[in-house]
């Protein structure tokens, strides 16, 4: 398929994980990709094996918003998909009783006022153009409760859901339309290292996914392709799970 010949999309936390699957994946079916990173060589690797543009920036700055999405015009002339991935989830995010309001405060920064920023950046341009798919990366954690904590992530990604849906309905007489995609967990370098290194932890999670497995990134970036194509263009204002099964399950099979 080629569903985004001509098309320009950019990617925050672009250079690893879910984000560098889904520029593979838009650059494949025709995007000319705009890689957003702090891992400058990652990034530039990746931008010159796609034949996109690698943009250093931080995402919990204003002024850096605006630059990338200036800039990704001047190269390009045009910005049609904005994908706000970058996250974190550190190991000092940990249940309410133990995370300091320094832990708090920067898990917020980065994977909810980053999105606000993003999209405060990216929606004159795509309001001025009369299109544009705005998607956002929440996760299945802000539509189901854990024991296993990580408090400020969690409440992030519920904030992320609230801000996506409150932008898809305001904008979308506009012709652009926003969306949250909530991945379950997914093999990425983050999520092994925090809980697949142990065996019994993983397993903690995986018994709860009916499909019995993490997702891999190619999967996710999937979905994210959908809802920045011209296939989703009846969806915005949605959380659209991607979770093997996880929110819709009571007893996962045997």
């Amino acid at each position: 398929m080629e569903r985004f010949t001509d098309r320009v999309a950019v990617i925050t936390g672009g250079a690893g994980g879910i984000g560098r699957a889904c520029a593979r994946r838009l650059a494949a079916e025709g995007a000319r990709v705009v890689i957003v990173d702090l891992a400058e060589e990652a990034g530039k690797g990746l931008a010159a094996e796609l034949d996109g543009l690698f943009l250093a920036a931080d995402v919990t700055s204003p002024a850096d918003n605006a630059r990338v999405y200036e800039q990704t015009l001047a190269t390009y002339g045009r910005i049609d998909v904005a994908f706000h991935n970058a996250g974190i989830s550190p190991p000092d995010d940990d249940s309410i009783l133990d995370t300091s309001l320094e832990a708090w405060k920067r898990v917020q920064d980065v994977n909810l006022t980053s999105v606000f920023l993003g999209c405060q950046a990216v929606l004159p341009y795509m309001l001025a153009a009369g299109h544009g798919s705005i998607i956002n990366t929440a996760s299945f954690v802000a539509t189901v409760g854990a024991a296993t904590s990580q408090i400020s992530y969690t409440a992030s990604k519920g904030g992320v859901l609230a801000l996506t849906r409150e932008l898809g309905v305001q904008f979308a007489r506009q012709g652009v339309r926003v969306n949250a995609i909530s991945p379950g967990p997914v093999a990425t370098p983050m999520l092994m290292d925090l809980f697949a290194s142990d065996p019994e932890r993983a397993q903690r999670r995986l018994v709860h996914v009916p499909l019995g497995r993490f997702a891999e990134p190619a999967e996710i970036a999937a979905a994210v392709a959908f809802l920045a194509s011209d296939d989703a263009s009846f969806v915005t204002a949605s959380n659209f799970l991607v979770d093997g099964g996880i929110t819709g399950a009571y007893v996962t099979p045997l």
